[in-house]
């Protein structure tokens, strides 16, 4: 299945017709997230960027970053129980599969598919803000947090706790959209000893903020232990936001 049926029959549908989901696990059925799509593309972002991933896009958001691309995330979404969405990552060839948001931590239930998708065999990811505890998702899930510089208008919002929850197979990532945010980017990097602590450390220009060849220039003139990544699934899908 492409990216576009998969983002067909997963954004605003209905979820998978109870049929097709396993007897039993009956707590798997109770437990319910608000889904703004499901669907299957390739990984953009983080040192998995190019692979096929499966993403789980969980609805809502308590953060507005001046350069979000998400926004229709906000809002709205459908009740999909975790068999539901399991199911789903079935239909759609399981393996690497992403929770993300949104603030995918906002929805008490997600650290439970989380151990489901596991459960299931799946390499799990989760991109979160780093604004709510990391700690509380199992182990074996691979935290991609977002640290959010000052220009996002929400760096207050960074619970820097989080730091102390990483483990060396998680990723920290900053979306940079001026010379301010680089700086500050670098000077975290450096005084937590990020690029020690977890499996990569990755810097982001924020489009249209920053050009991302401005950012190169001063990573590279720096030196700085980071890795420059743009979002691969724009490259590819440029005219498109959802289902990508």
């Amino acid at each position: 299945m492409n990216v576009q049926q998969a983002s067909h029959n997963a954004c605003g549908a209905s979820p998978v017709p109870a049929e097709t989901i396993p007897a039993g696990g009956g707590a798997l059925h109770a437990a319910t997230l608000s889904i703004t799509e499901i669907y299957k593309s390739i990984q953009g972002e983080s040192t998995w960027a190019g692979l096929p991933c499966i993403f789980v896009r969980l609805t809502g958001c308590h953060l507005r970053c001046v350069w979000c691309d998400t926004e229709y995330a906000f809002h709205g979404g459908t009740k999909w129980s975790i068999a539901e969405i399991l199911a789903r990552c079935r239909e759609l060839g399981g393996g690497l599969v992403e929770i993300t948001g949104g603030e995918p931590l906002l929805q008490k239930q997600c650290t439970l598919l989380a151990r489901a998708l596991l459960d299931e065999g799946c390499t799990v990811l989760c991109e979160t803000s780093g604004a709510l505890p990391i700690g509380a998702l199992p182990a074996d899930v691979i935290k991609i947090m977002d640290l959010k510089c000052p220009d996002s208008g929400e760096c207050d919002k960074n619970d820097w706790s989080n730091i102390e929850a990483l483990s060396s197979r998680d990723e920290v990532k900053f979306v940079i959209a001026s010379r301010k945010d680089y700086e500050w980017s670098r000077e975290v990097t450096a005084e937590h000893g990020l690029s020690k602590r977890c499996n990569a450390v990755l810097f982001s220009a924020a489009a249209p903020h920053l050009e991302p060849r401005r950012l190169v220039e001063w990573m590279l003139a720096d030196g700085v232990d980071a890795r420059f990544q743009m979002q691969l699934h724009k490259a590819v899908w440029p005219d498109r936001n959802e289902g990508v």
